[in-house]
C-alpha cells in the first residue's frame, strides 16, 4: 500500500513539474519525424497480463515491432532526434500515465513486449511475473541494454526478493546517476 501511495504521489509530481518539457518534446517528435508523438506497444505486466505503454516516439514509424536489439541495424530506424529521447531516457516519460494507472511503478522490472517469450517464460519461472513492472528497475541500474536475458531475470528476481521502499529510493537514485552519465544505453 505505501509503494502504490507513494508511485500516485510521485507520478501526480512529476506530471505537474514536468508538463512543459512534455508538451515541447510531444512538438519536437512530430516537428522533426512524420507520425504520432507518442508509440504505444503491447507490454507484459503483473501477472503476464498485456497492458499498452506509451513512450515518445524515437523511431520510425516503419520499425518491426522487436526489441531494438534484434534489428538489424537499429540506427537507421532512429528518428532525428530517437537517439537523444533514447540516450536521456525521456522518450519514457509517457509512462507516467500506466503509474497513475497502477499498470506500473516507479521501481519493477522493465515490462517485456508481447512477443518477448523467453523474458516472459523466464520471469514467469522465477516468479518475476508477479510485481508491477517499473519505469527503472535493478536491472537498469545494473546494465540497462547490455544485459543478456538470463542476467536481467536474475537481477530482477533479486529485486523481487530485496523489494523495500528504501531499495526503491535507492534504484531511482542509481537512476538518476545512471540517466545524466548516459550508462547503459545501446541505441
Amino acid at each position: 500500500m505505501a509503494k502504490r501511495s507513494f508511485d500516485v504521489l510521485l507520478s501526480i509530481l512529476a506530471a505537474l513539474v514536468l508538463v512543459l518539457p512534455v508538451v515541447v518534446i510531444a512538438l519536437l517528435v512530430r516537428l522533426t519525424s512524420p507520425g504520432p508523438a507518442l508509440y504505444w506497444s503491447d507490454r507484459v505486466g503483473k501477472g503476464n497480463r498485456v497492458f499498452r505503454m506509451p513512450k515518445f516516439r524515437s523511431m520510425r514509424v516503419d520499425t518491426p515491432a522487436v526489441a531494438t536489439h534484434l534489428l538489424q541495424n537499429p540506427d537507421t530506424y532512429l528518428t532525428p532526434i530517437g537517439s537523444f529521447l533514447r540516450r536521456s531516457s525521456l522518450d519514457e516519460l509517457p509512462q507516467l500515465w500506466n503509474i497513475l494507472k497502477g499498470e506500473m511503478s516507479f521501481v519493477g522490472p522493465r515490462p517485456a513486449l508481447f512477443n518477448q517469450d523467453d523474458l516472459i517464460a523466464l520471469r514467469t519461472k522465477y516468479a518475476v511475473h508477479e510485481i508491477l513492472p517499473g519505469l527503472t528497475g535493478w536491472a537498469q541500474v545494473n546494465g540497462r541494454d547490455e544485459l543478456p536475458i538470463p542476467e536481467k531475470v536474475r537481477l530482477d528476481a533479486e529485486y523481487l526478493r530485496r523489494q523495500s521502499l528504501v531499495f526503491d529510493l535507492y534504484i531511482l537514485w542509481l537512476t538518476v546517476v545512471k540517466v545524466v552519465r548516459r550508462d547503459g544505453v545501446a541505441h
